[in-house]
């Protein structure tokens, strides 16, 4: 198939530290050149693909520091696309909504991956307007907040089966990866390790509108011993940070719509000793990936149960379940699906 996969642009595909989205498209990207299809990826120009590139600004524009104004690069860029629609069986769109009202006018049948929280009373009027556009969730809990919308699968995420592997590394502390923000709990995953009695390493970047809460919440329980801060890390040093881990803390406060983290851990080995919010227990099977708790003085009896658990069964289950090989071949039953129903004409090569 001809395939258009259309990225955010506020990262580099993949990006270069935290971005779940755009690290998301581009494994889906990679997978798709691999097997075998003709891939497009529309992203920023410092993205790296073995598909083609078409570039659409000179880097990501959370790095550009002249960049006054976002919207601009995206709306070009969606413009772009749409001159090019006939070059496509199916253009697969990463970026909410912004593309609906444009797109639903063209020939082209297009999808649309929601990755963000659907909870936002905003966002209610946006999808009924338009109650026919495809969509595709990424948990089924994601679309509870959202009935009206149309959507017509879930895809939940995957990784390069390659891409992160068990380390032979002593595990000698308790893990915590992504962001800085109150939804996340890092003061959750502080408290669960100082009663457990375990060192916590935070591996997590901080946004400029999360820089208050890091400074006033975060930071002064950070005390360079059982509590350290060690910034944002790369997908080349993920393997040995959650290999070394006992456990992967999701302490989270919010209907996290997937949580890529989740199933980096697993690739590792590392159980997720997790809160039931949004996604979680649809990605941790309680007991075997790892423990679903409810509160920190359970988080903290399930950090003495660990060695109940497998590493080398729960690399099996992300195996059985969260490969990237796996996400692509359930997009292409979308794109066919999509492809057949629009232009009943058109011969889908597989």
């Amino acid at each position: 198939m001809r395939i258009a996969q259309i990225a955010p642009l506020t990262e580099a595909v993949p990006p270069k530290l935290y971005g779940g989205t755009e690290r998301v498209v581009s494994f889906l990207t990679e997978e798709l050149v691999d097997m075998g299809h003709d891939v497009t990826l529309f992203a920023s120009a410092d993205s790296e693909t073995r598909a083609q590139l078409a570039p659409q600004w000179p880097s990501a524009l959370r790095f550009d520091p002249g960049l006054r104004d976002a919207y601009a690069p995206v709306m070009r860029m969606i413009e772009e696309v749409s001159r090019r629609a006939d070059e496509f069986d199916v253009l697969h769109c990463h970026l909410d909504y912004w593309t609906f009202s444009l797109f639903s006018r063209l020939h082209t049948p297009f999808v649309t991956t929601l990755h963000g929280r659907l909870d936002l009373p905003e966002l209610g009027p946006v999808y009924d307007a338009f109650p026919h556009v495809p969509l595709v969730s990424i948990s089924n809990a994601q679309r509870a907040p959202l009935p009206q919308g149309n959507f017509i699968a879930t895809v939940q995420h995957g990784l390069p089966q390659d891409l992160l592997q068990p380390r032979a590394v002593r595990q000698e502390y308790l893990a915590f990866l992504g962001r800085i923000c109150p939804e996340k709990r890092p003061d959750r995953a502080i408290r669960i390790a100082r009663d457990a009695g375990l060192k916590l390493k935070i591996a997590a970047k901080v946004d400029r509108v999360d820089q208050a809460y890091w400074e006033e919440e975060i930071r002064p329980l950070v005390d360079g011993r059982q509590i350290e801060m060690i910034g944002e890390i790369g997908d080349h040093e993920k393997a040995e940070f959650l290999s070394g881990a006992h456990a992967l803390l999701l302490p989270i406060d919010w209907p996290e719509p997937f949580g890529l983290v989740m199933i980096e851990a697993m690739a590792c080995g590392t159980p997720v000793v997790a809160f039931p919010a949004g996604s979680v227990p649809e990605i941790v099977e309680h007991g075997r990936t790892g423990f679903i708790v409810r509160n920190e003085t359970e988080a903290v009896a399930a950090l003495g149960r660990l060695d109940t658990l497998s590493r080398t069964a729960i690399r099996g289950r992300f195996e059985e379940r969260f490969t990237s090989r796996r996400m692509a071949e359930d997009y292409l039953a979308v794109y066919r699906r999509l492809a057949i129903r629009q232009r009943p004409a058109l011969r889908v090569v597989t």
